[in-house]
């Protein structure tokens, strides 16, 4: 669905002592976010999602979903917020994390080496988002 490379923007994703390489997609979610960097925010873990609000208003898509796989981004627009998603969350069904809703997927970490070092960051940790 999104496999396009030419057409994926890099970006820096930053958690207390960490640093993740992601792409953002080109999709309209992902062309707003890639716009708005830098963002920052106060991490919130939920499970295996951590997330932070983000001052956006992005309507939902027609390809919006709960299910996701590991290292995906969303957009949730209840928030609104930027959220990771890292394994199960509280309503996961199976192994793969589960949105509480519907999000806008718009990217994924690309180094899923490192992606369990999410599990270490605390609520309140600071995230900044950047471009590459």
């Amino acid at each position: 669905m999104y496999k396009n490379n030419k057409h994926m923007k890099k970006i820096k994703i930053k958690i207390s002592n960490y640093c993740f390489d992601a792409i953002i997609y080109d999709t309209p979610t992902g062309e707003v976010i890639f716009n708005k960097l830098p963002l920052k925010g106060e991490a919130i873990k939920w499970g295996d999602e951590i997330y932070f609000y983000i001052n956006l208003k992005i309507e939902l898509e027609k390809n919006a979903k709960e299910e996701l796989e590991i290292g995906e981004l969303g957009y949730w627009p209840v928030g609104p917020a930027f959220c990771i998603f890292f394994g199960k969350t509280p309503i996961s069904l199976n192994e793969k994390p589960r949105a509480y809703s519907h999000v806008n997927v718009f990217g994924k970490i690309i180094d899923n080496n490192n992606i369990i070092k999410l599990k270490s960051i605390k609520n309140g940790d600071e995230i900044s988002v950047e471009k590459a």
